[in-house]
C-alpha cells in the first residue's frame, strides 16, 4: 500500500499530515506530500485511511489496496 498526494487537489488544510505524521509531511506552502515513496507499514495502514477519509479536496490516494 502507498500514499500518495494529489498536488493539483491540495489546497493546504494539513489533515493529512496531522493524522498521518510518519506518513505526510507539509512542505513550504502547507500543503502535503508523501514522505520518501509513500509506503504505508503496516502499522501506519488505519492512519493513511484517516487522512483519505478527512481530505476535503480528496487529495489523498492510497494505492495498492489489497
Amino acid at each position: 500500500m502507498r500514499i500518495r498526494i494529489d498536488s493539483e487537489r491540495c489546497e493546504g488544510h494539513g489533515r493529512c499530515y496531522m493524522l498521518a505524521p510518519a506518513l505526510v509531511e507539509p512542505d513550504e506552502l502547507g500543503n502535503g506530500h508523501e514522505i520518501g515513496d509513500g509506503s504505508v507499514p503496516p502499522d501506519q495502514e488505519g492512519n493513511a485511511r484517516q487522512a483519505e477519509a478527512n481530505c476535503p479536496e480528496r487529495a489523498v490516494l492510497i494505492e495498492g489496496d489489497a
